[in-house]
């Protein structure tokens, strides 16, 4: 079995020293000096241990690329460049087929609405869709169901970062009209969702969940809401993840399971 090359295993290592580096020295807008401790206070991160020697002989290396790391930092760089380094599904010499064909639907069973008009919360998509299109319910009320159930709820679950009511009201409104003039668009047609605050709306905060992304608003939409809009769809909200898509509390505080509010979701 080959060796790991020891030259790239230490410049790999530097690399990494270097970045831990610069998130201590960046704590404040005062960048610090780069001392040896700083260096020995990052190895513990890393499970790295250099002698006083090595640390004073790699000091001048790790400030060069400090000073590089700062410098990318301040180049502009939008959230939808793909890194450098980025995976291709698509076999060496094949494509995909992008030829769109005509989807057919197979027949809907049979749909009568519940008893109690709440109960439609724990309809499918395909039993709401049916109810839809058969005008036993219009999108306007499905919606406002759903927009009162998030208000009712939210405040134990967490779940919700931007409620986007007036928009929600607006496409349902649209979809019944349509609906109505014989125009139905399919089995989403004036469906209400929530998508992911991972998922920009123009007009929007697109949050990722993270504090120091609070108010960003990022003006444009992203393709599977724009697709699901198309396609009738109403968004009612823009719904929490955790921090950056990491884990289950985001700056709001901790999102909930609604069977069990002990545990987060």
């Amino acid at each position: 079995m080959q060796k790991p090359n020891r030259f790239l295993i230490e410049t790999a290592s530097l690399l990494v020293l270097c970045v831990l580096i610069l998130a201590f020295v960046q704590v404040s807008q005062h960048v610090s000096p780069i001392t040896r401790q700083v260096v020995a206070a990052a190895e513990k991160l890393i499970g790295l241990h250099f002698s006083d020697a090595e640390r004073d002989s790699l000091l001048e290396n790790v400030r060069d690329l400090v000073k590089s790391y700062q410098q990318i930092r301040e180049h502009p760089l939008n959230n939808a460049v793909p890194p450098a380094l980025q995976f291709n599904p698509v076999p060496v010499g094949k494509t995909f087929d992008t030829e769109q064909r005509p989807i057919r639907w197979g027949p809907a069973p049979e749909v009568k609405m519940p008893e109690r008009f709440e109960d439609l919360a724990y309809y499918s998509v395909r039993q709401l869709a049916e109810l839809i299109r058969t005008r036993q319910v219009t999108s306007t009320q499905l919606t406002r169901l759903y927009l009162d159930r998030l208000k009712k709820y939210d405040p134990k679950l967490k779940c919700v970062i931007t409620l986007t009511e007036d928009l929600a009201l607006e496409q349902a409104r649209r979809a019944d009209e349509e609906i109505a003039a014989g125009h139905y668009r399919g089995p989403l047609h004036g469906i209400p969702f929530g998508a992911k605050d991972l998922l920009a709306v123009a007009g929007y905060p697109t949050t990722w969940g993270a504090m120091p992304y609070r108010d960003q608003v990022i003006d444009e939409t992203a393709t599977v809401v724009k697709k699901l809009e198309e396609a009738g769809a109403v968004l009612v909200a823009k719904l929490s993840l955790g921090a950056l898509a990491w884990g289950d509390v985001w700056f709001g505080g901790k999102t909930r399971n609604p069977w069990n509010l002990e545990q987060g979701s």
